[in-house]
């Protein structure tokens, strides 16, 4: 009889990365050194606060909100209910977050629907498929990343276009000069800079393997997978993350080009003139100039 192959030697995740006092100094120096960094450097968004503060707070608050989860997930994959709760948590959280990074006012909401519009479609056919199941050991995670995604997607276009609106106004204005409806002429001005959202995903699917080994695939082989499983599941995750990014872009564009979310005066610096370049409905600024 012929040997059998030699079993590859995987190992469990505890004995590749071990939670002792060490790692969380490493940590902590990790976070100060960034920090430090951006202090250095200046990081900072225009007209604003450095983002050393930035840094760590979102470091601390990870750490914090990890240990909740941590604690919390085994209480939530234990029924339906809870877990579908906890999924509807992740959305409003995403869809706040990503509205107020995009604008200050009231229509911050609609940042939910892009987020929506990519996750839900996505989610449904892997639970309709069987590919996922109604599961929350392995729903919380999937559509964790999901949401993610969708997020970062919205955040970037959204902010790319009104940015771009904001700045090329007077383009804005020349193509109403011409008869272009409101909504065609913003959208000529904010597509190309909204569609610049796509380029993280874009890049990380085109070097995967090559430049990068993203998170579900190392997550898997500390988890003990073998490297063609852990392959596999990271290739779903890309190709999802595609058509879910994808799709949150091209609403986040039509909502802004159709006036639904956009800036008030003053934000970011605008003036008033740039009310209808930065997505707001005509109406709307012939209110506000007292016209």
């Amino acid at each position: 009889m012929s040997a059998a192959p030699p079993v590859a030697p995987y190992r469990a995740a505890d004995t590749l990365l071990p939670v002792t006092p060490a790692l969380g100094v490493v940590l902590a120096v990790f976070l100060l050194v960034a920090a430090g960094v951006a202090a250095l450097a200046h990081l900072a968004p225009d007209r604003g606060h450095g983002y050393a503060r930035s840094v760590l707070t979102a470091g601390a608050r990870a750490a914090v909100q990890l240990a909740a989860v941590s604690w919390v997930i085994g209480w939530v994959v234990g029924a339906v209910p809870t877990l579908l709760t906890f999924l509807v948590l992740m959305y409003a959280v995403a869809t706040r977050t990503a509205g107020r990074r995009v604008t200050h006012n009231r229509t911050w909401w609609w940042a939910g629907l892009p987020i929506a519009a990519g996750v839900v479609p996505v989610v449904l056919a892997l639970l309709l498929t069987g590919l996922v199941p109604l599961e929350g050991i392995t729903l919380i995670p999937v559509t964790g990343i999901l949401i993610g995604g969708a997020l970062t997607a919205s955040t970037l276009a959204g902010r790319r276009a009104l940015d771009e609106l904001r700045t090329r106004h007077g383009e804005v204005e020349a193509g109403l000069a011409l008869g272009f409806p409101e909504r065609d002429a913003r959208m000529e001005i904010a597509r190309a800079a909204a569609s610049g959202a796509l380029i993280p995903v874009l890049d990380q699917t085109r070097t995967v393997g090559l430049v990068t080994l993203p998170g579900a695939f190392v997550g898997m082989l500390l988890g003990g997978a073998s490297p063609v499983q852990a392959g596999a599941v990271q290739l779903f995750v890309l190709v999802a993350l595609l058509l879910v990014e994808v799709v949150a872009v091209a609403v986040a564009l039509e909502l802004i080009a159709r006036g639904r979310l956009h800036r008030d005066a003053g934000e970011d610096g605008e003036e008033s003139g740039l009310r209808r370049a930065a997505g707001r409905p005509p109406e709307a600024s012939r209110r506000l100039s007292g016209d």
